[in-house]
């Protein structure tokens, strides 16, 4: 079954990583397309909507990213974690058919020509916004989002479903050595008063 993907308005595109989720992002140049795994990742501005991410020199989706100066950041869910686990403990440099091996499943948006990892709870794409120093100097690279797309299951109206969704599509949280966490319970600040 393919889940309700709906559009997500780039003035609250941020919401879809605000809550510090590990993400993988994907790039295409040149007919290749690849997969990796980032735990940085941030929003760093709302109009237009921007966020960073670290990408390490050296890996075949910078390469992608810095020759098409474009990219997607998605938000793999908790029924992907052996999925995300593999996109960043394994490197198409040196395993070439890794995305096949590890199942990942791609699929396009109307208007990108840019590859979307299917099952994600959320997808963000991206325009290079070139800061040489800083991806020479910190590996950070910084995108505009010009598209934004969610799983209406699990985010709604500008907000993550979370407590009333499927426990699989929550997002995860990547912390050290193969150790990933789960989004957990939510609080409300205005019921805590």
């Amino acid at each position: 079954m393919t889940p309700p993907i709906a559009e997500v308005p780039l003035r609250k595109a941020y919401r879809l990583i605000n809550h510090g989720p590990t993400v993988l992002v994907s790039a295409r140049a040149a007919g290749v397309d690849n997969v990796m795994a980032a735990a940085w990742c941030c929003g760093l501005d709302y109009d237009p909507p921007k966020l960073t991410v670290v990408i390490a020199q050296g890996t075949k989706t910078r390469e992608l990213v810095e020759r098409s100066g474009m990219f997607v950041i998605q938000v793999p869910t908790v029924g992907q974690l052996h999925l995300t686990d593999a996109m960043g403990t394994h490197s198409m440099i040196e395993d070439p058919g890794k995305l096949g091996r590890f199942g990942v499943k791609l699929f396009g948006m109307d208007g990108f020509d840019l590859p979307f990892v299917a099952g994600c709870s959320a997808w963000l794409a991206c325009r290079l916004v070139p800061e040489p120093h800083n991806q020479e100097a910190y590996d950070l690279f910084i995108g505009e989002v010009v598209g934004a797309w969610a799983d209406a299951r699990v985010f709604n109206d500008g907000r993550w479903l979370f407590e009333t969704a499927d426990p699989a599509l929550r997002s995860l949280h990547h912390v050290a050595g193969g150790q990933y966490y789960a989004v957990g319970e939510g609080m409300s600040a205005k019921s805590a008063r």
